[in-house]
């Protein structure tokens, strides 16, 4: 089994020497255990000499691979940069500040062998401070842990290890990056999560605030309507649009039972407006549900896109290669 261990980086340059020095470790050990090993590092766009570094490092190394990026795109960007390169047959992201152990990637290893297709890593003992990192991230991995049904406790952890089958169907943008465990569990994907060591930063600053728990939740959206609906949008649209017109068309029924009943003017009546309004809102949902499915259909007949994932079939090849009728014409021959 080929191993990739994909790195993304940013202004890291005081870790890097650490950050070597441990790979170095883990790829020995790895090598030990019959696991070829590559190491992709992906610089995201540092200004800081971190890919000076990395190229010092890599020249002595030739399991190291690097890539730059001409500017700063996010960790998202430079995983799936990371990904599309790697030559794996698992692929291990993890993050370049230390934080995360590389001495847990054979336990990662071992956890797969067990019959697993993912499994993620849970800083059960995480090294960060309370109110700006762990509270948000408690909140939003329980969230995401209803929202997709797919429970996890640390989401946010980078260090897990994917079987690649399970990559290459996925397409990162946003921080979608921490949400690959809920797509592979979609497409079938044995998933679990095993705790692993965290440790607190050391040299640098972290690159993450506040800020990025609120785009993991809108994002979060994306994610449950894609997995649910991608489809099928028609079902998500027009049902809001049925619910918004029966709720219109019961307004007007009150409207009225109140203008025969009670003698109210209908022109005053502020229930009349609210019942034109909703109805109205009601079509516009159905009719953004049938262009929805338009484009759906576009982006997969266009393509030749299936609308489901095969795990095995067997005997197609043999049956596509065989001639019709081959079979009957041999035994002829031979009587």
């Amino acid at each position: 089994m080929h191993v990739t261990i994909v790195i993304p980086c940013y202004n890291e340059v005081e870790t890097i020497p650490r950050l070597v020095a441990a790979l170095d470790a883990t790829y020995a050990t790895l090598g030990g255990m019959g696991r070829e090993t590559e190491v992709i590092m992906v610089d995201d766009g540092s200004r800081d000499g971190t890919f000076v570094k990395l190229r010092e490092s890599s020249a002595t190394r030739p399991w190291m691979r690097l890539i730059r990026f001409r500017r700063n795109y996010g960790q998202t960007a430079a995983m799936a940069a990371g990904f599309k390169a790697a030559r794996g047959d698992v692929v291990i992201p993890m993050d370049a500040d230390l934080q995360n152990d590389p001495a847990d990637i054979p336990k990662l290893l071992a956890k797969l062998d067990e019959g697993f297709d993912v499994v993620s890593g849970w800083r059960r003992d995480r090294k960060d401070k309370v109110a700006t990192r762990k509270l948000p991230s408690w909140i939003a991995n329980w969230v995401i842990a209803r929202v997709s049904g797919v429970e996890l406790h640390d989401y946010g952890c980078t260090l897990k290890a994917y079987k690649r089958e399970f990559l290459d169907e996925v397409h990162l943008y946003g921080e979608m990056h921490r949400f690959i465990p809920i797509y592979a569990k979609w497409a079938g994907a044995r998933v679990t999560e095993m705790v692993v060591t965290h440790h607190p930063r050391r040299e640098g600053q972290s690159k993450y605030g506040l800020m990025r728990t609120f785009k993991v939740l809108l994002d979060l959206i994306t994610v449950k309507f894609l997995g649910d609906y991608s489809t099928k949008p028609l079902y998500f649209f027009g049902g809001l649009g049925f619910a918004m017109c029966a709720a219109g068309i019961v307004t007007a029924a009150y409207t009225l039972f109140q203008r025969i009943a009670e003698h109210a003017w209908v022109h005053r009546n502020p229930l009349f407006v609210v019942s034109v309004f909703l109805f109205m809102l009601g079509v516009q949902f159905v009719m953004m549900g049938l262009l929805a499915e338009l484009q759906i259909r576009t982006y997969h007949e266009s393509q030749s896109k299936a609308t489901y994932l095969v795990a095995e079939s067997v005997n197609f090849e043999a049956a596509r290669l065989q001639k019709p009728g081959a079979a009957i014409v041999a035994g002829a021959g031979s009587a």
